[in-house]
């Protein structure tokens, strides 16, 4: 593991240096070979699935694992896409001149190693690469033991596209050793890791905060909610419910809680019930009485407080803007919360007071992605406030360096 480390430490100096042309033919290099081994990472990938559903994973962890030809041609284009984007390494955030004449400005520069530890996603191994590469970064990646087949055949690829680049190979470093012993030796890295990225659930989540001594990054729990308000569009806030729940329910920008205006409930919630018909609902008293007993089992503050990541929506009746800010307040995990509302003043109040990483009006949450929000793949979204929150691009894996300069001054 320390020659691991030593040897990303090592590629890290290289690739703070490299041009933008560099990086981005790299990356370019990387998508093309991607794709020319699409059916060796796709048998890899095989194997993971196998042993994934001998092992009796749930749909939801072998629909993550699962990949496909339209899956690793969207890894290429996410490499392709992040080689478009402006390069923040060299930017000036801001600068001034002091009385004496020293020239002071403030220099975005790269973290450094970057260390992602994560599950069942394999194709956060081409995500947090080409990310890490663009920003001058040396991507340091633990996968889990379920996508290791997968891990190290994409890997091999964008490591031998970044050398026809020019770069290093270790500018993707993989740790093939799954077990947990390395995991925690892993984050016990100090220095050689800049920053660690966990992305995963709660008990991974619970590793780092137990066991890293390096700089981290929380990429937390989605409990993300929807708050129907009593003034909403009634279609336009079904078509966004529905999405927000059904459009890829296994990840973290799905929506786990719906809360409804009592004045609305009723029909509102008779009306989205026909879209949810796969969806398994639990909820409160009002809820029950207007869908039946028979359709909607009782909620509990753990159904209220969970991330299913599943077919499976808590709903909850709420007499205002308060009662749902409060419940967010109580439940959420600091993702992405929405509010449907034709008030401007209902909307003002809920992103003033809603306490989160993102916050909506009138659109789903599933638009909290790096991709959608126009600074390409993301490496994760930071449900904590330092130094990254939100969906984490180019710009939250940089550092900003002071430069200062003078013309012989001296302090008095």
């Amino acid at each position: 593991m320390h020659e691991l480390g030593l040897r990303a430490k090592s590629a890290s100096r290289v690739l703070a240096g490299a041009s933008t042309a560099t990086k981005d033919a790299a990356l370019l290099a990387a998508a093309d070979l991607l794709v020319e081994r699409s059916e060796e990472v796709l048998a890899a990938n095989s194997l993971d699935i196998d042993r994934a559903e001998a092992a009796g994973a749930t749909a939801t962890v072998v629909d993550r694992l699962r990949l496909s030809p339209a899956r690793v041609e969207g890894m290429a284009d996410g490499l392709r896409n992040v080689a478009t984007l402006p390069d923040p390494i060299g930017e000036i955030a801001d600068g001034w001149v002091r009385p004496n004449g020293l020239r002071v400005r403030r220099v975005r520069v790269p973290l450094g190693v970057v260390a992602i530890v994560y599950e069942n996603r394999p194709n956060v191994t081409s995500d947090a690469a080409g990310l890490c590469v663009k920003s001058g970064n040396a991507a340091f990646l633990r996968g889990s033991s379920g996508a290791i087949s997968s891990n190290i055949a994409i890997a091999a690829a964008l490591r031998e596209g970044f050398v026809k680049a020019g770069l290093p190979s270790d500018s993707l470093t993989l740790v093939e050793d799954t077990s947990h012993g390395a995991a925690v030796e892993f984050m016990r890295m100090r220095g050689v890791i800049d920053c660690l990225i966990p992305r995963g659930g709660a008990s991974l989540i619970a590793s780092v905060l137990e066991n890293a001594t390096v700089p981290y990054v929380i990429d937390g729990d989605g409990n993300c909610h929807i708050y129907v308000d009593a003034t909403a569009n009634l279609p336009k806030a079904s078509e966004i419910v529905l999405n927000a729940k059904l459009q890829r329910p296994s990840v973290c920008n799905a929506m786990e809680t719906l809360l409804v205006h009592r004045s609305i409930a009723a029909p509102f919630l008779k009306r989205v019930a026909r879209g949810l018909d796969t969806v398994e609902l639990v909820g409160d008293d009002a809820t029950r009485e207007i869908l039946g007993a028979d359709r909607v089992a009782p909620a509990t503050d753990d159904d209220f407080a969970t991330e299913f990541l599943a077919l499976k929506l808590a709903v909850k009746v709420v007499d205002s803007v308060d009662e749902a800010i409060d419940h967010i307040a109580r439940f959420g995990s600091g993702h992405s919360e929405a509010i449907l509302t034709g008030s401007v003043d209902a909307a003002s109040r809920f992103t003033r007071e809603v306490d989160a990483a993102a916050v909506l009006v009138n659109a789903s949450t599933r638009f909290v992605d790096g991709e959608e929000l126009g600074f390409g793949a993301e490496i994760g979204i930071s449900t904590q406030k330092l130094h990254a929150r939100g969906p984490m691009g180019l710009r939250e894996l940089t550092t900003l360096k002071w430069v200062i300069e003078g013309d012989g001054q001296i302090r008095g």
